[in-house]
Parts: structure tokens; C-alpha cells; sequence
């Protein structure tokens, strides 16, 4: 036994596939480190928070996923394996000259060099089985459909691939040159160079290999190696240089095509093969580098993105996010300190603060003049997806149990990111239905379309049209701008709103004025100063310099610019309201920054930068008119729907690792981020009981995980250390319905009731919907 064992081990270590893996991490640290990626996204150890994993356990084409979408994503990832065994190849089979010697080299190369890709394809395929199961509900039936498609896919491309190089690619040594001298002139110097450094190798630093995997898969000892005249090397390496070449030339044609026609649906790949393609052209740019500057690559890539940055720096290849309705083609407009303190003068305070209170009045004369009502705030926290299908889901509730008295008694509402657009779309909802459209605000159909997929034409767009393709235009308001991403986003948010919200800022002015509807600012976060942008239907420079003169606050700071009156002379007004919700809903590196037109250019990022919660924005405003409130009122009401829990448990400690500790600074701060917010929020509030002459509730509706804690008890590993949905543009079966389901949560329906009294709703109408609504939830799968 031990004597067999003892004659086993060489063959095994001195294997073929063997040597290559030695190699691939001996050399190929590049190639490693994607592999590295891919599967630390597919088992959840890589972007689980943002819900990366799903991208590819779950991927959607054409709002479904299906065998469809599984087969295009298994057509790219036999792309990517391809493309890395074409690096390795041209990288490092002149360390194994032996195979020049067998019948279709390339072939047999990558089946030995296939340990890695295969066990990722184990691994991948045993991730979304156990995913399916437990987070899509799927049937066996369903789940071996959708891998048949995976694996389709897969031979699919393998085939085609292998297909090309068999009648491309020729043996080393069986090679027949034609006109050697004429070929070796044609090439330029630095290939010249990599080919005699090859060649070189090839003949002094071979690489053992005593045993190989043939085309039949049977092992097959190697056979002595003879070596050829240089001429012959330097022609097979520009052989398969030219292989490279032109499949990188195919997968760029197929962008580019993809990326002119990507504003159809059939043309908008699954998010995660976007990220495959690009990662295949990364390893096949980094396959390119290493053949024609051998040594020299990684000092020659370097020094390649250094110039690019120093021009990028320089504006050449800087490229403008616009927001669509604004004019950028007169002079920008001046952004300094001098300007901002005349944009926040007395004269246009009063001129703003004069027009709010005749939208103060109207809502006021909604209700009985012997009765005064509460007023209420409503607060939405951002979060993506999650928040967008919570707040929707939270509102719904909240005006189905008190027969529509929370949007009639609701003044103003604040927020971030996805909240505020689930507020806006609920808004716009109650806005059609009061006008007399045929449409139902609390309908579920409308929760089905806020949740509805936005992260695959974003990503597309990222890879087609920013990165190669950005050249086509549309216009709106009678000027053209770019299809961008951020043209992408809106349009996909324009779609799952069902068109409703697709008009201008300015359109919403006189159905606030009158008060059918509460009235709506959008705070996103300017980069330049860390100030906030106040968009709104109409000027609201009250906004800012109120909380300058805020009791105890002695500093003049200027902390806010009101939108309106900046950009007055650039049709301000007419701002595409899907621009101001792109603006508030920035989200890191999935939608882009937009550019104002001012000088210097100013960035916004997103709204949740500065408050995640819009509690402090309804503050000021409630400062900038405590006394009308005060007097025409009996008290206002903090309504917070929270896409997170504020009394969250603490995390048990762990371990510290050197890594831990070197970045427990900075992911201190970020880690809790929210609870700073949180603090700051309280003490606003808190400190406005002692300038308001009033009471003062607040409401709190979360969306906590552990409500419904026993639907959990069979997720996979992916979701047992993280229950909560993801902070996405993208949400899985079982996230829709936990996000749904946590409305009936014993401390929300608390909440709820709460929330009735206060606006004067009728106990019965509370416990009739809570029942109605419970039922049609847990009705799901």
C-alpha cells in the first residue's frame, strides 16, 4: 500500500494539470485574483450587503429567470474560461513545449488546465441549487430546467471556441513555414523580443511533466521533446497572438452592437454576465500586455493608467452626467460664497415663505374650521430596492387603515434614495386616483412593480455604453442629452412607475399648492461642499437659512442651496422629477454622479450622505413656520418608515485581525454611519420641543428581518448571517415577501394603530385592514 502510495504521489504531483495550477499561482496572480472574485460573489463571501451573489444564483432576463437567462449567463462564463485559457496559453506554453508535439495543442492544453475553472462550476452549480431551494421556492422540475440552461450554455460556447482553434490552431513542430524571413520583417521588435524570450525558456526552463490528460480524457505519458528552429516558435506565437486578437475583436463587436441597441429589453443581458464580459476582456487585455511586453507588463500597465488618469484629470476623457430639463448650453452659473449668501438673502426667504403659506392654508381648509388637525411629516429612509418596496408597502398600510387620513393630514415629505421613491410613486398613485383616473393606490400589483428588477440595464449600460458606446441622444424639453446610464435608471424607474412620474418638477407646483397632494423635497448631496440641494416643486431657500438662525447655533454657515433659485436661469423648473429621484438615489458605482450646470461644475451623489432619514429636513421646515403651525394645528407628527430597525442588536465581538485592526478607523465610522444619523435626528427633534409651542409624536414603522425570523429558518448560508434584504437595485423572491410580510409585525401594527389615533382614524377601520392585508400577504409562497 505504502510502496503503490509512494509511486503514486510523483505521478500525480508531476501531472500536467498538476504543473499548471503550481504555475497559475506561481505566475498568473492576475488571472488567480478573478477567478478569486467570481467565487467569492457566487458563495456570498463578496458583496452578500449590496446582494451581489444574487446576480448570478438568480439572474433575470426579461424580468424572469428562467432557462433563458441561465443560458446566457452560462455562454459567458465558458467565454471567460476560454479567454483564460488563451492568456495561459500564450503566457506559459512555452514552459510545456511538449505539447506542440501532440495533435490539436490548444485543446488538450486547457483540458489540463481545467482544475480551477471545473471546481468553480461545482462550486457555482451546488451555490444555485441550494439558492433556488430556499430563497425562490423553486421545483425540482424548475431547478433542473434552469441548469440545463447553465449548462447548455456552457457547451454552447466551449464548442464554438474549441471549434475555431481546432481549424486554427497548428502543432509546434508540424507547423509548415512559408516565407519564414518575409513573416519575421512584418513583426514588430517588442514581439520579436517576446518570442526569441519564449523561445528561450522553452528550451532551458521546461517545466516537468511526466503525465498528460488527452482529448479522450485518458492519461497519456509525455514523450521526449525535440526542439525547432526559432522561426518556427516566433510563427506559432503570432499564430496564436492572431487567435487573440480576434476573439477580443469579436467580444468588442458584440458590446458595441449590444450596447448601440441596448435601450430594448431582449438586448439587455443578466447584470452578472455584463460583469463576466467585462472581466473577460480584462483577462484578455492582461493576456495581450504579457505577450508583447513579456517582463515589462506590469511596469507597461502602470504607466498606461497613469496616463490615463493624468488625462482624465485633464478633462479629455472626462464624461458629464447630465440631468435632463436643465439648459447646459447657457454660461453656468456662478458657485461661490458670494453668490450663495445672495441666493439666501431676506428677499427670497419671504418671497418662498409667502407662497408655502398659501399652501399651508389650503391644507388647512381641508378639515373643519372648529377642529385642528395634526400635521404630519413623513420620512423615508433610502436603501435601494428594499426601501423603495418597504415604503411603498408601509404607506399602503398606513392609508388603507386609516381610510386615507395619513396622506390628507400629510404636509411634506423627506427623505433618501429608494424611500423617496416609493414615496413619490405612492404620492403619484393618490394624485391619479383624487384627479378620477381608474387607479387603485393600495393595489398589491403596484408592490410587484416597485420591486420589479432595475440592476440588469444598469449594469449593461455600464459595460456597452459607458465604458464603449455613448453616442446616441434623445431629447426632452427641447434639448438633447446622451443615453447614459443615468438616462438607463430613469428609464427603468419610468417603467416600473408605470409612466406616471415621467413630467417636471414644476408640474407638481399647483396640485401642492392647492394641497391634494403633500408636498415633496429631494435633498441629494452636493460633492464639491458636502451641502445639501433642496429640489422642489417650487423655491424653498427657507430650507437653508433657517437652520443658520436655528436656536443655539451661532455659526453663519451656509449648509443648503435651493435648486429653484440656483439654476432660475437654466429652466430649473422643468427639471425631469426622475432626474431629481436619480439625484437623491445616487448609488455607489451603479449610478453616476450627475454634473450642474455652474462653475465650477458641481456633483451631487445621494441624499443619504447627509441625512438617510429626512428627519432634520422636515425640522427645518417645521422651524421655518413654527408659529402658523403652532397656532392652526394640534400638534405634528414624525411618521419615520425606516428600512432599517433603530434599536438594531449589538453585534457579539469577534476575533481582531491585523487587518481588522488596521481598518477599525474607517469601517468604524462607516459600520455606524446610521446610528450617527440616528443621534443627530433625536436631537433634533428633541430639541424642537423647546422652541414648538405644540405636541410632538413620532411614528416609527421599521423593517426588521426578525419579524419574521421562523421564514428563515431554511435560508442558506448566503442569508443566515444576514436576514435582511439587500441594499440593491435588485430583490429575490423570498426579500419581496420578508419585506411585505414585516408589516404585520406586532411592534408595526403598534405603530399603526398608534398612527390612527393620531389623525383621528376609527378602531374599527385599523383591525378590518390589518386582517385583510395579513391575509393577503401570507397567502404568498
Amino acid at each position: 500500500m505504502l510502496r503503490n502510495l509512494y509511486f503514486l504521489v510523483p505521478k500525480i504531483l508531476y501531472s500536467f494539470p498538476v504543473q499548471l495550477l503550481f504555475n497559475n499561482i506561481k505566475r498568473n496572480l492576475v488571472l488567480l485574483l478573478c477567478w478569486i472574485v467570481l467565487f467569492a460573489m457566487v458563495t456570498g463571501s463578496f458583496g452578500k450587503y449590496l446582494g451581489i451573489p444574487y446576480l448570478f444564483l438568480d439572474p433575470e432576463y426579461l424580468n424572469k429567470v428562467n432557462f433563458t437567462s441561465f443560458f446566457i449567463l452560462g455562454l459567458v462564463t465558458a467565454g471567460f474560461t476560454t479567454a483564460f485559457h488563451i492568456t495561459c496559453y500564450i503566457n506559459d506554453g512555452h514552459r510545456f513545449s511538449f505539447v506542440g508535439t501532440l495533435s490539436r495543442p490548444f485543446t488538450k492544453f486547457a483540458i489540463n488546465n481545467s482544475i480551477i475553472p471545473a471546481i468553480f462550476l461545482a462550486t457555482y452549480i451546488y451555490q444555485i441549487v441550494g439558492f433556488q431551494i430556499n430563497n425562490e421556492y423553486s421545483t425540482p422540475r424548475g431547478l433542473a430546467w434552469n441548469l440545463a440552461g447553465l449548462l447548455s450554455g456552457y457547451a454552447v460556447m466551449t464548442l464554438i471556441f474549441f471549434a475555431y482553434f481546432r481549424f486554427t490552431n497548428k502543432d509546434i513542430f508540424k507547423y509548415v513555414i512559408c516565407r519564414i524571413d518575409e513573416k519575421i520583417k512584418q513583426n514588430v521588435k517588442v514581439t520579436r523580443a517576446s518570442a526569441m524570450k519564449k523561445l528561450d525558456i522553452a528550451r532551458k526552463k521546461q517545466v516537468r511533466v511526466d503525465y498528460y490528460i488527452d482529448s479522450n480524457f485518458r492519461v497519456r505519458p509525455v514523450e521526449n521533446n525535440v526542439f525547432y528552429d526559432k522561426a518556427t516558435i516566433l510563427q506559432v506565437f503570432d499564430q496564436n497572438h492572431f487567435n487573440l486578437v480576434v476573439i477580443e475583436l469579436l467580444i468588442f463587436a458584440l458590446v458595441l452592437i449590444l450596447g448601440i441597441f441596448k435601450d430594448y429589453p431582449a438586448f439587455q443581458l443578466p447584470a452578472a454576465s455584463s460583469f463576466i464580459i467585462l472581466l473577460t476582456i480584462f483577462v484578455m487585455m492582461a493576456g495581450a500586455f504579457s505577450y508583447w511586453f513579456g517582463g515589462w507588463a506590469a511596469t507597461a500597465a502602470l504607466a498606461l493608467f497613469l496616463i490615463v488618469n493624468h488625462l482624465v484629470g485633464e478633462d479629455y476623457f472626462t464624461k458629464r452626467y447630465e440631468a435632463f430639463g436643465l439648459e447646459y448650453n447657457k454660461p453656468p452659473v456662478p458657485y461661490t460664497i458670494a453668490a450663495l449668501r445672495a441666493l439666501n438673502d431676506s428677499t427670497h426667504i419671504e418671497r418662498d415663505k409667502r407662497a408655502t403659506y398659501t399652501m399651508l392654508e389650503n391644507w388647512r381648509r381641508k378639515f373643519p374650521e372648529g377642529h385642528k388637525p395634526r400635521m404630519v411629516f413623513l420620512c423615508t429612509s433610502g436603501g435601494g430596492k428594499r426601501a423603495a418596496l418597504w415604503t411603498l408597502t408601509a404607506l399602503q398600510a398606513a392609508d388603507s387603515l386609516t381610510e386615507g387620513r395619513v396622506m390628507d393630514h400629510t404636509m411634506l415629505i423627506t427623505g433618501a434614495s429608494g424611500g423617496l421613491i416609493g414615496a413619490s410613486y405612492y404620492r403619484e398613485l393618490k394624485l391619479r386616483s383624487k384627479l378620477g383616473e381608474n387607479i387603485h393606490p393600495n393595489a398589491a400589483s403596484h408592490r410587484q412593480k416597485i420591486s420589479t428588477d432595475n440592476l440588469n440595464p444598469l449594469i449593461f449600460s455600464l459595460l456597452a455604453n459607458d465604458l464603449f458606446v455613448g453616442f446616441t441622444k434623445f431629447e426632452y424639453n427641447g434639448n438633447l442629452y446622451y443615453r447614459d446610464r443615468g438616462y438607463t435608471f430613469e428609464e427603468q424607474l419610468n417603467q416600473i412607475t408605470e409612466g406616471l412620474m415621467n413630467k417636471s418638477i414644476g408640474a407638481y407646483d399647483s396640485v401642492e399648492q392647492q394641497a391634494i397632494v403633500p408636498m415633496m423635497i429631494l435633498t441629494p448631496t452636493i460633492v464639491n461642499d458636502g451641502r445639501k440641494l433642496y429640489i422642489a416643486a417650487r423655491p424653498v431657500s427657507y430650507m437653508n437659512s433657517d437652520i443658520a438662525n436655528f436656536p443655539g447655533y451661532t455659526s453663519s454657515k451656509i449648509s443648503g442651496v435651493d435648486f429653484q433659485t440656483l439654476f432660475e436661469e437654466h429652466d430649473g423648473s422643468q427639471l425631469r422629477f426622475l432626474s431629481a429621484l436619480r439625484m437623491s438615489a445616487t448609488f455607489p458605482y451603479i449610478t453616476p454622479n450627475t454634473s450642474l450646470p455652474t462653475e465650477p461644475s458641481l456633483k451631487i451623489m445621494d441624499a443619504g450622505i447627509s441625512d438617510n432619514f429626512g428627519v432634520s429636513d422636515a425640522v427645518r421646515f417645521v422651524f421655518a413656520f413654527k408659529e402658523w403651525i403652532a397656532e392652526n394645528t394640534s400638534g405634528i407628527v414624525f411618521v419615520s418608515i425606516r428600512d432599517s430597525p433603530k434599536m438594531a442588536a449589538i453585534s457579539p465581538k469577534t476575533g481582531q485581525t491585523l487587518v481588522d485592526d488596521f481598518t477599525q478607523p474607517i469601517s468604524s465610522v462607516y459600520n455606524n454611519f446610521e446610528n450617527f444619523q440616528d443621534i443627530t435626528s433625536d436631537m433634533f427633534i428633541g430639541h424642537a420641543r423647546s422652541w414648538f409651542k405644540g405636541p410632538i409624536d413620532r411614528v416609527d414603522i421599521e423593517y426588521q428581518s426578525e419579524s419574521y425570523t421562523p421564514i428563515l429558518q431554511k435560508m442558506d448560508s448566503i442569508r443566515q448571517n444576514n436576514s435582511r434584504a439587500s441594499l440593491s437595485w435588485r430583490l429575490t423572491t423570498r426579500e419581496k415577501f420578508g419585506i411585505e410580510y414585516t408589516i404585520n409585525s406586532p411592534s408595526n401594527q403598534e405603530q399603526l394603530a398608534r398612527l390612527a389615533a393620531l389623525v383621528g382614524a376609527p378602531l374599527h377601520a385599523s383591525t378590518g385592514s390589518t386582517a385583510a392585508r395579513q391575509e393577503s400577504v401570507s397567502s404568498r409562497p
